[in-house]
């Protein structure tokens, strides 16, 4: 299926980058932390099969606009509006990462509007990262002041309650050595009504999503 590369669409104040491919239901795509849409080409390919596949840069990352106005919230608003102008019904969101955490705040702010949540690597606030990674992320901040890095240092903070709101079929995976600790990938999953866990044994937190064909059959066997 052919893909259509590097789109634009005003949303506010910023442009974000999104490709389009493929037919079918559909199903948008959210990448990670300091990562763009490109991170999913091999599973674009895969799903464009099937659906039709939204892959967006988030605002600050890829080719969308370069901006230090960063939060879980401005990132979730992006996209419902995404949703919005481009006229979606009900789409399917997976989520990596940062991604996840842009999915958990669409879906406990607006329950109705997707029709499926899958999430990977996704932490409920900072201390749901290992305290390595904590530590590495603040050192890294200390020299760059990178408003990524500060993201992920303060935010976000996902309530039980607000967990609770979801409605939606949800999928909450991570990998056996994730840098989101057990505990808090088990917290999230607990806390949406008949959520599906899937902790995955030897995968880390990108192996079976970078680029990979692994993640295509696990999406495809939830979605059905």
């Amino acid at each position: 299926m052919e893909r259509e590369k590097y789109m634009r669409i005003t949303i506010d104040e910023i442009e974000l980058n999104y490709e389009v491919s493929g037919q079918g239901e559909p199903i948008i795509l959210l990448h990670g932390n300091g990562e763009d849409h490109r991170i999913f080409d091999v599973l674009i390919k895969q799903l464009s099969e099937k659906f039709t596949v939204y892959a967006i840069d988030s605002r600050g990352h890829g080719k969308s606009t370069k901006t230090n106005q960063l939060s879980y919230q401005l990132m979730a608003e992006d996209i419902v509006k995404f949703i919005a102008i481009n006229q979606i019904e009900k789409p399917i969101l997976y989520g990596f990462s940062d991604g996840g955490i842009t999915g958990l705040f669409i879906a406990c702010q607006y329950p109705t509007l997707l029709s499926k949540l899958i999430i990977s690597g996704a932490n409920s606030n900072p201390k749901g990262l290992k305290w390595q990674w904590r530590v590495y992320i603040r050192f890294l901040y200390f020299f760059t002041r990178s408003a990524k890095l500060k993201l992920m240092i303060n935010e976000p903070n996902i309530t039980k309650n607000e967990l609770s709101k979801i409605e939606i079929p949800t999928l909450v995976l991570a990998g056996e050595k994730d840098v989101i600790k057990e505990k808090d990938t088990r917290f999230i999953a607990d806390n949406i009504k008949d959520a599906t866990l899937n902790i995955l044994p030897k995968e880390d937190h990108f192996s079976y999503v970078t680029n990979s064909p692994k993640l295509y059959d696990i999406i495809k066997n939830f979605i059905e």
